[in-house]
């Protein structure tokens, strides 16, 4: 091979351009004995290229999941949240109205509602009538 086409080749290798079919034209040239003297430098990273190709795994590869500890690490989870919504009772502070109010306010609370509902029950009153009138005049406007 001529040495120029080579050094041409070593340039596109470089900027990662070269095709498969020259990479393994570079590869042959370096794994023999008429390498250029200035072009020696690259001749162990070619080779190491080689002998890697031919490098295989023998050791076993584990292909079984740990699919049964995540399952169980979840149940006891499941489990340990169960738990805690069962046995969880908050026990709130009770509060009474003597707490926040005097005796005294309360009853003249009582007594504004009082006065509020008799007046709201006068007014209810007056409905009534008001749905006798409106009976009464749907009569009149039904027997056209």
């Amino acid at each position: 091979m001529e040495l120029h086409n080579i050094e041409r080749l070593i340039e596109k290798y470089f900027e990662a351009t070269t095709t498969v079919a020259e990479e393994e034209m570079l590869r042959s040239y370096f794994s023999g004995d008429d390498v250029a003297p200035h072009l020696a430098q690259h001749a162990p990273m070619f080779n190491y290229f080689t002998q890697a190709k031919k490098e295989r795994f023998t050791k076993p590869v584990p292909l079984k999941p740990r699919k049964e500890y995540l399952k169980w690490v979840s149940v006891a989870a499941i489990a340990v949240f169960i738990c805690g919504l069962y046995f969880y009772q908050p026990t709130p502070a009770p509060v009474t109205l003597a707490d926040e109010y005097t005796q005294e306010e309360i009853e003249s609370a009582k007594e504004a509602f009082a006065l509020l509902a008799m007046n709201f029950n006068k007014g209810t009153e007056q409905l009534y009538h008001l749905e006798e009138f409106e009976k009464t005049t749907n009569k009149f406007l039904t027997k056209k």
